[in-house]
């Protein structure tokens, strides 16, 4: 499998029979990536609503043809628009062939817009098992004590965690993540994107590694690493 960073917490997953996107961010992404259309994806999966998660994919399962999988909420949003969904909730799980993809639980929020602001849902995290490798994107989340039991139930290969503070879990909170989840690969991901969740991955990758026997894989925008 290979996974491409696209920036913010958007991943590209590619595998023996297809791809997953995850969170793509694109327009608006403030260093250069990819465009939407590059972007061909059998399923795009949305960790909840808020635009910098939402990101450009809508327009990805239009010109693709992928299936959008997410909660019923932001599922059926998407629907209206046209392009094929499925929704899972929390605890939930798919078998969609190319991957089995579990809702797991995020403590976060989820909306759209503002004055008002729509309601998207639960927010969550992914487990996606895929071509044999077990995947966990964390979403945007703070720490939770569940995440010992996402560990021991699915033997987790690599882990997408946040570490930017602020909205989601900081360095320090995402160290005890890995501690209790696990991991053989854990890379970081929403910081930097702006100055307001500024983190020094770096840093991260030394505490982690110094306390763990996690391998901390720091990737920049569009670089990729094979599993």
């Amino acid at each position: 499998m290979k996974i491409t960073y696209l920036g913010h917490s958007g991943f590209l997953l590619t595998g023996k029979h297809g791809q997953i996107v995850i969170d793509p961010l694109l327009t608006g992404y403030p260093f250069p990536t990819f465009k939407p259309e590059d972007i061909k994806a059998n399923l795009i999966l949305i960790s909840h609503g808020h635009g910098d998660h939402f990101g450009d994919s809508v327009e990805i399962a239009g010109h693709s043809g992928g299936t959008i999988v997410s909660n019923y909420e932001i599922a059926n949003y998407c629907a209206d628009q046209g392009v094929n969904t499925h929704p899972l909730h929390l605890g939930g799980s798919r078998d969609f062939n190319l991957a089995k993809i579990k809702l797991t639980i995020a403590f976060h929020g989820s909306s759209m817009g503002l004055n008002p602001a729509q309601y998207m849902g639960n927010p969550a995290g992914f487990l996606i098992t895929m071509d044999g490798l077990n995947i966990y994107h964390a979403g945007d989340t703070g720490l939770f004590g569940d995440m010992e039991l996402i560990g021991r139930l699915h033997p987790i290969d690599v882990a997408m965690l946040p570490i930017g503070d602020n909205f989601t879990m900081g360095p320090e909170d995402a160290l005890e993540a890995v501690k209790m989840l696990r991991p053989k690969v854990a890379i970081p991901m929403h910081y930097n994107t702006w100055p307001l969740i500024a983190q020094d991955p770096q840093a991260f990758k030394s505490a982690v590694e110094a306390a763990t026997e996690t391998k901390v894989v720091v990737l920049a925008a569009k670089e990729e690493y094979n599993l």
